[in-house]
Formats: structure tokens, C-alpha cells, sequence
């Protein structure tokens, strides 16, 4: 034990409550839960809610189940401003419908990971959190919202969500597999600010909700949409035109984009002047025409070309004479078998990363 029961009743005669309560702030909350252990003057220093302001329980991810965050919610009240579930997987809509009753300040909420919540949380939190900025109606002061892997969200849930929230600028839904172009119609004409989506892995999102959401969200900075299977050149088409904001796009494994995709992107406003990322691995009809589409995009920094077999090293030297400062990350299968062990010539990496 630090402090004898002598040590600390003099600590608290010394030191005016205010100023341990100030000690306290700065601790994390492991500290603060062994300090609340040393005797009951401390128990109540330590949890009180203005001490727990910001909790990330990313940590214990393994142990947190519902009643962790409901006493949670108790204890901190209205003080809470920050709190990431990130990973915490035993989570659910009870828990977070008491949370929301209890901490109707927090302002900025993660819930990636959480598998189990479903549209109910997102009209709790939109029902009583009306500060949150970092979720639903009458969240009008929200402005980024990660929902990662929630897969149980449905087109409800962020209908109503993007109904309530017209500054929304970064929205992540990778993992939500259920969505269609009714969220991205949700999102177009309810959130014209809009900077940021990932929509990874949204297999049901079409050309239709992308071009609406195109026409209406000038803004965009960043886009992934990895595995959105069913987009086409169509959906370039529509960035191209009226997105020239647009600095790093992924359309990994999207494989019906082709060269006449690209030529669209590479020849609009943020082709030549913004587009800094594209990513295309597995995207199987690009050939060596596209690189020389790209080749007008001259702040392009990094592209991805995993698996895109009909892309051949030339085609990427002759890109990268123009554009001698862009990183390509390329796959090539082995010319011919790997040599034996032991061999003195040199090996042929698999993986070929052009610097």
C-alpha cells in the first residue's frame, strides 16, 4: 500500500478538495479505479463524473458487456463527451438505449466493431443525444459518424440518421452489408456537406445512388468503395462531372470498371488537379490504357495495381516516365519457376513494388 491511512486523511486535510479533484482529471482510469479503492473520501473523488469525460474502452474490449456501459452511463451522466466501444463486440441496443438516456452530452461516440447494434440504437441516439457531433434526428450538429462492420444497420436506420443531420461531413459503413442506394439517396439529399464515405464491402450499392449522391455532394474528398461490385464506369462518370474535390478514390475489386472509366476520371478538374490515391486492385479489365489516361493526373502520389493481370510492367514504366514521383504497387506473377535452393542467381520477387 502507498499511502498509510495516516498519509492520506493528512493528503485530504492539506489539500482542499478541489485540487485532488484536479489531481484526478489527469488520470486514466485504471488509476482512477485504484484510487477509488484507498478509502471512501477518495471513492468519491475518483468517480466523479467530471473525471470521466473520455473513456476508451478499446483496451478491455474482451470484458465489456452491456451493464459495463449502462453503470458507465450512470456514473458519468451528463459530463461524458467522448467514448469509443471500438471493438467491443458484447455491446447491444439495450445498453446504448440506457447510455444515450444517461449521457444526452456526449458529443463524440465510435461504435466499430459493435456487431450486435442494430437501427434501434441509431434512433435512440438520435433521439436523446442531440449534441453529438463525431448520430440521427435532431443530431443537427453531427458531423462524423463511424459505423463500421455494424452489419445489422439497415437502410432505416441511416435514412433516419441522415435526416437529422445536414452537417454530416465523414460517414463510415464499410461492412454494412444490407445497405442499398435508398442510404445513398438518404445521404444526397439530406447531407450535401459530405466529405467522406466508406462504403467497403456495400455489395448492393448500384450506379443509380452513386449518381445521385454525385449530383448532390460537391464536396467529397475521399471515397472507398472496395467491393461495391455492381458500380460501373457509370459511377466515374458521375465523380468526374461533379465532384472535383476528390483527392483519394479506392474501387478495389470493383471489376467492371474499365479504361473508359478511368479516361473520364483522369480527364476532369480533380483528375488534374486534386486526385492523389486511386486503388484498383483486382480490377480486371484495366489495361495499360488506363495508365496512360493517368498520366494527366499530375499530383497523383500512390496506385495500386494488385492483380490487375492485363496491366504489364511496361505499361507502368512508361506511366512512370511522366510521372516519376507516384508510387505503384503492382503484382506479377513469376516468369518462370522459382529458382532452387541454393541457386547463385538472383530471385524473382512475386511482389513487385516500384518505388
Amino acid at each position: 500500500m502507498v499511502f498509510s491511512n495516516n498519509d492520506e486523511g493528512l493528503i485530504n486535510k492539506k489539500l482542499p478538495k478541489e485540487l485532488l479533484l484536479r489531481i484526478f482529471s489527469f488520470l486514466d482510469i485504471v488509476t482512477l479505479c485504484r484510487c477509488a479503492q484507498i478509502s471512501k473520501a477518495w471513492n468519491i473523488l475518483a468517480l466523479d463524473g467530471s473525471n470521466w469525460q473520455r473513456i476508451d474502452l478499446f483496451n478491455f474490449q474482451t470484458d465489456v458487456e452491456g451493464r459495463v456501459v449502462e453503470n458507465i452511463s450512470k456514473r458519468c451522466g451528463g459530463f461524458l463527451r467522448k467514448l469509443s466501444l471500438r471493438g467491443c463486440i458484447g455491446v447491444g441496443d439495450s445498453s446504448l438505449k440506457t447510455f444515450a438516456q444517461n449521457c444526452r452530452n456526449i458529443e463524440h461516440l465510435n461504435l466499430n466493431g459493435c456487431t450486435k447494434i442494430t437501427d434501434s440504437t441509431c434512433y435512440s441516439l438520435s433521439r436523446f443525444c442531440s449534441k453529438l457531433k463525431h448520430i440521427q434526428n435532431y443530431c443537427h450538429e453531427l458531423v462524423s459518424l463511424n459505423l463500421q462492420s455494424c452489419s445489422r444497420v439497415t437502410d432505416d436506420g441511416v435514412v433516419q440518421l441522415c435526416r437529422g443531420c445536414p452537417r454530416l461531413q465523414a460517414l463510415c459503413l464499410s461492412g454494412c452489408g444490407s445497405l442499398t442506394d435508398a442510404s445513398l439517396t438518404a445521404l444526397a439529399l439530406n447531407c450535401p456537406r459530405l466529405q467522406i464515405l466508406e462504403a467497403a464491402r456495400c455489395s448492393h450499392l448500384t450506379d443509380a445512388g452513386f449518381t445521385l449522391l454525385a449530383r448532390n455532394c460537391h464536396d467529397l474528398e475521399k471515397m472507398d468503395l472496395e467491393e461495391c461490385i455492381l458500380i460501373t464506369d457509370r459511377t466515374l462518370t458521375q465523380l468526374s462531372i461533379h465532384c472535383p474535390k476528390l483527392q483519394a478514390l479506392s474501387l478495389s475489386h470493383c471489376e467492371l470498371i474499365t479504361d473508359d472509366g478511368i479516361l473520364h476520371l483522369s480527364n476532369s478538374p480533380c483528375g488534374h488537379e486534386r486526385l492523389r490515391v486511386l486503388e484498383l486492385d483486382n480490377c480486371l479489365l484495366i489495361t495499360d490504357v488506363a495508365l496512360e489516361h493517368l498520366e494527366h493526373c499530375r499530383g497523383l502520389e500512390r496506385l495500386e495495381l494488385y492483380d490487375c493481370q492485363q496491366v504489364t510492367r511496361a505499361g507502368i514504366k512508361r506511366m512512370r516516365a511522366q510521372l516519376p514521383h507516384v508510387r505503384v504497387h503492382a503484382y506479377f506473377a513469376p516468369v518462370t519457376p522459382p529458382t532452387a535452393a541454393g541457386g547463385g542467381g538472383p530471385r524473382l520477387c512475386r511482389c513487385c513494388v516500384i518505388l
